[in-house]
Parts: structure tokens; C-alpha cells; sequence
């Protein structure tokens, strides 16, 4: 019993070392707890747990439960919680970072499809140094739900027709030297 009680702290002191470890991920010791996160958040209305939470529960050792929840899905990226953050805390930085560890650990939440087109979004900026949408668009609907393709081929056709959607993709001049950096993260770890 004694030994089980070790093997927790051991793996609750692991995961606050891994996020300890992200540039920035530290931080996450002088949260307060103000709540400023969450209330600042577009979308922690649908989230399971608010950026509050998910940081108390960071602090907790809740690896698994950090990892599989969808708030990590849901964040939009509007970096309003960092920029009203007493604390200062990369907020937005930590969840892409917590994303991509629930990526790697196979942890994000059953039953949904944004890691797919997370995985999927990386690739393509990756080849082309930005994104292509319709690619994009294509190799997420073939993968998770191809009938879904099929009944966006008219709203397709209309921004195509728009020119808001281009047919081809363009690469970034010197492409060479993005795929470089990406290589050498890659070697130190990153994915």
C-alpha cells in the first residue's frame, strides 16, 4: 500500500517536472487562482474544465485527466487570458505545449476529431511554411468523415468561385531553412 502511495507522488512530481519544463510552463506556480483565465476565455463555456482548473489540476499531479480533457481542443488561441494574467503566465503557450504532449501520449478525448486535424494542420505548414486550406479540408474529412466532404463540396464551390479558397498551394520562399528549424526541434525532442 505504502508503495503505491510512493509510485503516485513519483508520477505527480513527473508531470509537474515535464510542464515545469515548457518554456514558460514554471510559471504555472505563481497562479493565484484569480480566475482572470477563464473569465477572459471565448469558449470556457463549452470547455470540460476552465484554464483555472486545468492549471489547479496541473498543480495536482491530474495528468491523465489534464491530458484527455477538451479544453486544450477548444482553446482559440486569442491569447486574452494571457494578456489579462496577473501573474504573466504564457497561458496559450502552455496549452499548445499540453496539446502536444496528449498528442504524443495518445491521451486527447475519445470521440474527437481535433487532434486529427491538429496532426493534419502541422503537416501541411510544415510542407508548405503556412497553411492550405482545402488540403487541409480534404485530408480531414477522408480521414474522419468522408460522407461530411460530400455535403461541403457546395459551400467548396462557392468560396472557390469567391477566391477565398485557393486550388493550389504556395510555399513560403525558403521553405528549406523552415523545415530545417522543424527538423532540429524535432531532434531535441519536440514533435
Amino acid at each position: 500500500m505504502k508503495s503505491d502511495v510512493v509510485l503516485e507522488e513519483s508520477m505527480h512530481l513527473d508531470f509537474l517536472e515535464e510542464i515545469y519544463s515548457i518554456p514558460g510552463g514554471e510559471k504555472i506556480k505563481d497562479c493565484i487562482q484569480c480566475g482572470t483565465c477563464s473569465g477572459s476565455c471565448p469558449t470556457s463555456y463549452v470547455m470540460d474544465y476552465t484554464p483555472r482548473k486545468v492549471f489547479a489540476m496541473i498543480r495536482a499531479g491530474m495528468r491523465d485527466e489534464v491530458l484527455s480533457c477538451n479544453t486544450l481542443w477548444l482553446c482559440t488561441s486569442c491569447y486574452s487570458c494571457y494578456v489579462r494574467c496577473p501573474q504573466d503566465i504564457k497561458i496559450t503557450d502552455i496549452m499548445y505545449a499540453l496539446k502536444r504532449i496528449s498528442i504524443k501520449d495518445g491521451k486527447y478525448p475519445k470521440g474527437s476529431d481535433a487532434q486529427e486535424l491538429s496532426k493534419m494542420f502541422t503537416h501541411i505548414v510544415n510542407k508548405y511554411g503556412r497553411n492550405h486550406e482545402l488540403e487541409l479540408i480534404q485530408r480531414y474529412f477522408l480521414k474522419t468523415k468522408p460522407l461530411k466532404l460530400l455535403q461541403n463540396i457546395p459551400i467548396g464551390l462557392k468560396l472557390l468561385t469567391h477566391g477565398r479558397l485557393p486550388l493550389l498551394p504556395t510555399k513560403i520562399r525558403n521553405i528549406s531553412q523552415l523545415q530545417k528549424i522543424i527538423r532540429k526541434a524535432k531532434s531535441l525532442g519536440g514533435f
